[in-house]
């Protein structure tokens, strides 16, 4: 009698399954017919939470992702680095303390942690850090320093853009690069009233403006332009007439901007400094010795939010920096070189390592904002399934957004590119895991595509 309740039970399932995938089937034609793609320009996959398959379109082995590309660079940032790592970032000092006075150097280093200065958690913003480091000189005695302030950046490599990152995206606020110290997650707000600037969030630092601004249209339709280690920062594009807009972009060199700060807070607290602020990365292309900071002679270490809670950001507002930051770290921790290219090497190991077909998985990037990333939607899946076994799942799981039809998913969009990639319970209590990527999308929004999973509910 159990023997045939328990087949009952599995032809029942079958039958579902079946049922589900031919749903399925009719909504991928739809699409495909609505939204002018091409049949090779999509990927769907969807399996149960147990992994078992229920519906493929496989029009290519690998599609330009977007942002779900940032499932696979999380994953393997929990497992690897630990969801409890946290980067440091210090203050110490050469020479020596004579009464009040240092005769040396004042140092700031740190292993690229993306979150110093952000505005994302309440005890880690600017005021905080400016706080904790005024405090600890302060408290050391030293109100005079005879030396330079030097801002170590050289934990990574010169390398702060991934190659084949579109130029159009380099310099707003999402193509931030990766530094050796990155401050306020790289980024500035400009206030613009039709063409001219009002205010920006901060004062930017040797920093030149080109203004090809236009008025025009509703809405923000602006690019920014900067480069890494460039003082020149231009803008182009429209913006509405009548009324201010804030447009956000990707500052040109974060460590000189945090020099800057860090001199004129010693100067509001009473420290003296003789010397200059200075970067490492300056010292080097100024053909000087880099300065490397002491080891020994600590004032303050300053911890970033644990790892769980950066993903979470990562994941829930697709911050690329932190994407990009991963990598570089990942590929620091496991094979001693900050590169993206190691990054990108062991992203793609890590992922092989736990089964998933290599040729499903070309990395470019760890946040998706590279076109030449090519994934299929089963790698996706596949990823999606290997987190939901694992103890950090929580924290991967929290960071996925509820998007527009109420699934939990991660989205992606770039130019005519849209992905959908997450986990949903239906109303009838099962639970799916799935994943869809399109290219040459020419639909409007992401209505479209969402319809297709829809049938999931």
């Amino acid at each position: 009698m159990k023997k045939t309740l328990a087949v009952l039970a599995f032809s029942v399932q079958m039958v579902s399954a079946q049922n589900m995938a031919q749903k399925l089937e009719k909504a991928t034609k739809d699409l495909m017919d609505s939204s002018g793609a091409l049949a090779s320009s999509l990927s769907f996959y969807v399996s149960d939470d147990s992994g078992n398959f229920i519906y493929e379109y496989q029009g290519s082995k690998g599609l330009s992702t977007a942002s779900t590309q940032k499932i696979f660079t999380a994953g393997a940032a929990l497992e690897t680095l630990g969801k409890n790592f946290t980067f440091t970032t210090t203050s110490s000092y050469s020479g020596s303390v004579s009464g009040n006075v240092l005769n040396g150097n004042l140092f700031i280093s740190s292993n690229g942690d993306p979150t110093l200065g952000s505005w994302r958690y309440e005890a880690y913003k600017p005021e905080s850090f400016k706080k904790k480091l005024t405090e600890a000189i302060k408290k050391s005695g030293i109100t005079k320093i005879t030396g330079d302030l030097i801002i170590d950046d050289s934990y990574f490599d010169h390398q702060t853009i991934p190659g084949g990152w579109p130029w159009d995206d380099l310099g707003n606020y999402y193509g931030a690069g990766v530094w050796g110290l990155n401050w306020r997650e790289n980024q500035f707000d400009i206030n613009i009233n039709g063409t001219d600037f009002k205010s920006f969030s901060y004062p930017l630092e040797n920093v030149k403006w080109l203004n090809d601004l236009r008025t025009g249209g509703s809405s923000d339709q602006s690019l920014i332009f900067t480069a890494p280690h460039s003082n020149v920062a231009m803008i182009n594009g429209m913006l509405p007439s009548g009324k201010t807009v804030t447009v956000s972009g990707a500052t040109p060199n974060p460590p000189v901007q945090l020099a800057a700060e860090v001199q004129q807070w010693l100067k509001e607290s009473g420290i003296e400094l003789s010397g200059k602020a200075v970067t490492n990365s300056q010292l080097e292309t100024e053909g000087k010795q880099v300065l490397a900071a002491p080891k020994s002679n600590m004032l303050m270490t300053y911890q970033s939010p644990t790892l769980d809670k950066i993903v979470f950001w990562f994941l829930r507002k697709s911050v690329n920096l932190y994407g990009e930051t991963l990598i570089k770290t990942l590929g620091k921790e496991k094979k001693g070189n900050s590169s993206f290219k190691s990054g990108v090497a062991y992203l793609k190991e890590f992922w092989k390592s736990k089964g998933i077909n290599p040729n499903l998985i070309n990395f470019a990037d760890g946040s998706g904002l590279s076109p030449q990333n090519y994934v299929a939607a089963k790698a996706e899946v596949q990823a999606l399934l290997y987190a939901k076994k694992q103890a950090w799942f929580e924290s991967y799981y929290d960071g996925f957004p509820v998007q527009e039809n109420g699934m939990k998913m991660k989205s992606g969009t770039m130019k005519d590119t849209k992905s959908f990639a997450g986990y949903h319970t239906a109303k009838d209590g099962k639970k799916y895991v799935f994943s869809i990527i399109i290219n040459n999308y020419q639909g409007s929004g992401s209505a479209e595509l969402q319809k297709i999973l829809n049938v999931l509910k």
